[in-house]
């Protein structure tokens, strides 16, 4: 057993409910060195996108994305994964999924002993040792199918090394960038999806694409603003989509919410195919934003932390081809301007 492995059991037993990423923190390495320190973790060759596409045989499962503020977890059925070089997707009812690979360097099976039997799970790590994704079973899964999959793509350990975090970029000077042919091209857009291809051709980040908008196209709203927006969207039972993930994967939630609740500084949603877990005191920007869409203007609300790193993007339910919903298009137009707020 190695000493990070006995540092770590030491750590839990005084506290047990403690989760591997805070553990890892509190002991100075990242989360894949824990994880890879573990005894009953077997270490997966680096073939991702069979390993993703195999997941389709477990059966239900919870799939679960996040970033350091945001915790994004669906219960589903993992199927229709197709890639298009490192670049792959999965369009399924409950887990849908954009897939990055370009920076996924590990992966592992655990299989971890808890109070209520084993605990099983398939996790990924990007070259900096953070988690970019997870799949644990649940009572519905195929344990016989995970362990067939854990043989067929089980590795020799290998040494992590994880790499330094990139430094962020800086933004541009405002005054560096032509604003009139910004916001000209900003409205001729057809697709939300251009959006973030145009963002790159300016070399502007979406925070400050933001503040270049045209007139009555993004405005600041206050910090706390997402709350009163899943209150009031669970209490009419408006459909929303919400996105949320890293550089590695974004996962997306399609249908109507209904548990909001906040513990400490964590809001939550807890639903029985949906759970999001947002560490509302790192919200540091809250911005409601309107694109040109494919078939008229899409509205959200998107949230950055304190560095401009995007936490979680919220949208109306909608269909390609189709207007957004009024009823979401109200419930944010509900949320007071942030000087509207400070007067206040």
């Amino acid at each position: 057993m190695s000493q990070l492995w006995e540092r770590y059991q030491t750590l839990k037993a005084s506290q047990p409910r403690l989760r591997a990423r805070d553990a890892a923190q509190a002991l100075k390495v990242s989360e894949c060195e824990l994880v890879a320190a573990d005894p009953a973790a077997t270490p997966l060759a680096p073939q991702w996108p069979d390993i993703l596409a195999a997941l389709e045989g477990l059966g239900r499962v919870m799939a679960l994305t996040r970033n350091h503020a945001c915790v994004h977890e669906t219960k589903g059925d993992y199927a229709n994964v197709e890639f298009n070089g490192k670049v792959g997707l999965a369009i399924n009812p409950v887990i849908d999924l954009r897939i990055f690979l370009f920076n996924w360097r590990h992966g592992f099976a655990v299989r971890a002993e808890t109070p209520h039997g084993v605990q099983r799970s398939l996790q990924f790590f990007d070259r900096h040792g953070e988690a970019v994704h997870k799949v644990y079973l649940t009572e519905h899964s195929d344990v016989f199918a995970f362990d067939a999959l854990v043989a067929r793509f089980a590795a020799p350990a290998a040494d992590i090394a994880p790499e330094p975090q990139d430094a962020a970029a800086a933004d541009q000077p405002d005054e560096a960038i032509d604003q009139a042919a910004f916001r000209a091209e900003w409205l001729q857009l057809k697709d939300v999806h251009d959006f973030h291809p145009f963002l790159r051709r300016w070399q502007v980040s979406r925070r400050q694409g933001f503040r270049l908008a045209p007139d009555g196209h993004a405005w600041r709203v206050r910090e706390d603003a997402v709350e009163q927006l899943l209150r009031r969207a669970a209490a009419t039972e408006t459909p929303i989509m919400v996105f949320a993930g890293n550089k590695g994967m974004i996962q997306i939630h399609t249908g109507v919410i209904r548990n909001v609740q906040v513990v400490g500084d964590w809001l939550n949603v807890l639903d029985e195919n949906f759970n999001l877990h947002l560490r509302a005191d790192l919200i540091a920007e809250a911005w409601i934003t309107r694109k040109p869409g494919d078939h008229g203007v899409v509205t959200s609300l998107e949230l950055f932390d304190e560095a401009g790193e995007s936490l979680a993007t919220f949208f109306g339910e909608r269909k390609p081809g189709r207007h957004e919903r009024a009823e979401w298009v109200k419930l944010l137009g509900e949320l007071p301007p942030l000087e509207q707020a400070d007067v206040a």
